[in-house]
């Protein structure tokens, strides 16, 4: 079942790979004809017209993940592995833990990395060069991945039932230039708090997890998959201590910046929680540069749906990266190596 259909469904009742902190600095451009940073126009997508779906020489490619116990980066990692195995090692494949969406974009147009995960509402920002991005960014997408969900927990003593209850409270907002910032900002702006109205912890997941159990922070944002191994850790090990918050109120002045923010359900079962926790979901894409050469990129598209049981066995939300829905990335346009890949794999217009 698609990301629409099951959201729909919910809401009637969701061998090792070297994992580098920083790109390697010889790597192969794989073919773009450019790496600097912004412009303000994307290059004419015909110049990335594949002329087949092969790797033909040696090359090394890196991925921006997100931070070491978020799902980027262990979806990242299995990615990178089944690109080199796919391609018989032709390409060689790293996972980079970075700060994840914002930066990873950042750092995708800069040319540190070559494939970059990332929240959807923050991809949007970047063809459009609107909130953080000054000027359009030349990227394009893959594929169109699963749903990230919002995920918003407060410590039980800390009097937090809402996001407007976080007035004056210590909240960490995720990492600095991660997709979670972008979306933590924009809900507590949906609920009338402004940056000097709650205690801005800007902080990755794992640290943030050790603030909630000392009690140093009083509540969290964190936009990912399920589960996330970070918040698995904070709930079985404070499970009478910390408690989810019900975001869906801040929906309608989300969908105002973007309508690609819908609502959604955190089941139960996925933290074994005493029952199903309302929230706002958002989905993933692929990135790549909109120059990439065609190719690669369809190799990389086919990779994805090809190996996606490589992907589900490192973390369940691959299960819903849905070949029918590959095609949904508006406004970041498809790259024309991916639309080739989806056309051989048979995907849905």
């Amino acid at each position: 079942m698609g990301y629409h259909g099951r959201a729909a469904a919910i809401r009637k009742k969701s061998t090792t790979t070297t994992l580098r902190a920083g790109a390697v600095l010889g790597v192969i451009m794989l073919g773009l004809t450019g790496c600097g940073g912004q412009r303000g126009e994307s290059n004419d997508a015909a110049s990335a017209e594949p002329t087949g779906c092969e790797i033909t020489s040696d090359a090394r490619l890196s991925i921006a993940t997100g931070n070491t116990t978020g799902v980027y980066y262990t979806l990242g990692g299995a990615l990178a592995e089944a690109i080199s195995q796919q391609t018989d090692g032709k390409l060689k494949a790293t996972a980079a833990e970075t700060s994840a969406s914002l930066q990873n974009i950042q750092q995708l147009v800069a040319g540190t990395h070559q494939v970059a995960f990332s929240l959807a509402d923050t991809a949007a920002d970047a063809v459009n060069g609107t909130a953080s991005f000054s000027e359009k960014q030349p990227i394009a997408a893959l594929a169109r991945l699963y749903p990230n969900y919002t995920q918003v927990i407060a410590r039980t003593d800390a009097g937090i039932n809402s996001v407007a209850d976080m007035r004056g409270k210590r909240v960490s907002t995720g990492a600095p230039n991660s997709g979670t910032e972008v979306i933590a900002n924009r809900m507590l702006e949906a609920a009338g708090l402004g940056p000097g109205d709650v205690q801005t912890q800007r902080t990755e997941l794992g640290k943030t997890v050790e603030g909630m159990k000392d009690g140093s922070i009083d509540a969290l944002f964190w936009s990912g998959g399920l589960p996330t191994s970070g918040i698995t850790d904070l709930i079985v090990s404070r499970r009478d201590q910390v408690k989810f918050i019900d975001v869906t109120d801040t929906l309608d002045k989300l969908k105002e910046i973007n309508p690609i923010y819908e609502a959604g359900v955190i089941p139960a079962s996925t933290y074994q929680t005493p029952a199903d926790v309302s929230t706002v979901v958002v989905p993933n894409v692929l990135l790549v540069k909109d120059d990439m050469d065609g190719n690669t990129a369809c190799v990389l598209t086919k990779t994805l749906f090809e190996r996606k049981d490589d992907l589900v066995k490192a973390n369940k939300a691959a299960e819903d990266i849905e070949l029918q829905d590959a095609r949904e990335t508006s406004p970041v346009p498809l790259h024309p190596g991916a639309a080739k890949a989806l056309d051989e794999l048979g995907a849905a217009n």
